[in-house]
């Protein structure tokens, strides 16, 4: 079966089976893991929570697979790898607002693992708490290697260029304005047919859901059915030397087998890799007055220990009408208890139309004041207010966080080089204060 022509499974964190067509009635019935699999396959579950966790949070995976994935030499360090980091001591703590212009797609053949660069994060994976945010700047598909990530779930975020996704449970077709998530420990390979550029968001403390509706209802947001998981697929390759990459602990190792990792020829379970697309979030919005907080236009989010506080929260800012009356209809002016990271997509994002741009990104830091630029509070304060409908053309997304994060040395190098008159944008903000006149007392 070509990339034109994936079928894909929906739902939400659905206890899946699939099976590849070539080999029918691959699952066994009736138990996970029998004394003979069918056609000489071996079982193997994947865990991606304790045994003990509750039912509604219990999450793996049982593969039936030609060959345990425990076939392969001992893992080494990895030397070139080394653009990635948890090392959040590189730089000095910097609480101004940051601006990167579009991140520079490199020369000649670069894949998704080298390509990966760190640009601020906090935690530790050792800990299980903590997130990290990279880009990737790629030019050419892993060849023979894969990687899987021992310290927690990639989101992975597509500006520029579709990427090509084969995973143990199968494959994903992911475009720009789409989302995938692979689980922590899911091997998986990169393809990319040209100049590619992204963003990612990893979380070491658990997975990400669906954020609860509360009196929303039972409807809305990021619906359970648009999520798609990929239906078995196999390859049985023999390969000299294939190359598994494993990042564990903030390092990176690898190790050789004699064969494809992807050979699993049926699978069943919870836990497996899922792609999202944007278009389909069913927006909520203020219709009568005031700017909502863009807590509702999350999609996932993958919580803390404290109820309504998230490690990190994934929120995009989407094509939707704006219809408030008496209001400043753009985002208010704001200083935060948690660290924000946005990045575009593509087009122009209302509040800073000439500064963030496709491919580039801001953070905002804890309580680090930000709002629109001058530009767009004049436009905003003293234009009709009618129905109309803003941001199209346009995907902005945020990766929100009640963790400070600190910068990487190559993040703040960046974009010190790219943008460091951010500032400035605000300092054309006219004082508008009229106080009422004061008469003169009488004698």
């Amino acid at each position: 079966m070509g990339w034109d022509e994936l079928q894909y499974q929906s739902g939400f964190g659905n206890e899946f089976a699939s099976t590849d067509p070539r080999c029918p009635d691959a699952l066994p019935e009736g138990q996970n893991n029998p004394q003979k699999c069918p056609y000489g396959l071996y079982a193997e579950q994947l865990s991606g929570t304790a045994f003990t966790a509750p039912r509604e949070h219990n999450q793996r995976t049982w593969l039936y697979r030609i060959r345990p994935s425990v076939c392969h030499e001992p893992f080494t360090p990895v030397k070139e790898c080394n653009k990635t980091t948890i090392d959040w001591e590189q730089e000095a703590p910097d609480p101004n607002q940051m601006l990167w212009r579009p991140f520079a797609l490199p020369d000649g053949e670069v894949d998704f693992v080298s390509g990966l660069h760190t640009v601020c994060g906090a935690g530790h994976p050792r800990e299980r708490h903590g997130l990290a945010v990279h880009v990737y700047l790629c030019t050419a598909p892993m060849g023979d290697s894969c990687l899987y990530n021992s310290d927690g779930d990639f989101l992975i975020v597509p500006q520029q260029g579709e990427l090509r996704i084969t995973t143990e449970m199968g494959r994903l077709r992911v475009r720009p304005n789409e989302i995938c998530v692979v689980p922590q420990g899911v091997r998986f390979h990169v393809a990319v047919s040209g100049p590619s550029r992204g963003y990612v968001l990893e979380v070491y403390d658990g997975h990400f859901q669906l954020p609860y509706l509360g009196p929303i209802g039972a409807n809305g947001l990021a619906n359970p059915r648009d999520f798609l998981s990929p239906c078995a697929w196999y390859e049985d390759r023999d390969v000299a030397g294939y190359r598994v990459l494993s990042k564990y602990q903030g390092r990176w190792f690898e190790a050789r087998q004699d064969h494809s990792p992807f050979d699993v020829v049926a699978w069943h379970g919870n836990l497996a890799p899922y792609k999202y697309d944007l278009a389909k979030f069913m927006v909520i919005n203020a219709t009568a007055f005031d700017h909502a907080d863009p807590s509702i236009f999350t999609v996932l989010t993958c919580q803390s220990t404290q109820p309504g506080v998230a490690i990190a929260d994934f929120v995009i800012f989407p094509p939707r009408w704006a219809v408030q009356e008496h209001t400043f209809r753009p985002p208010y002016y704001h200083r935060n208890c948690m660290s924000e990271f946005m990045g575009l997509i593509y087009g122009n994002y209302e509040a800073k139309e000439e500064g963030l741009q496709p491919g580039g990104a801001t953070l905002h830091s804890m309580m680090t004041p930000h709002g629109p630029d001058a530009k767009c509070f004049e436009a905003a304060s003293n234009g009709e207010l009618k129905p109309v409908h803003i941001a199209g053309g346009t995907q902005a997304f945020m990766f929100e966080s009640s963790l400070g994060l600190a910068m990487t040395s190559w993040g703040h190098r960046t974009c010190m080089k790219t943008n460091p008159d951010y500032y400035k944008c605000w300092q054309t903000l006219k004082k508008h204060f009229t106080p009422p006149a004061i008469g003169t007392p009488e004698e």
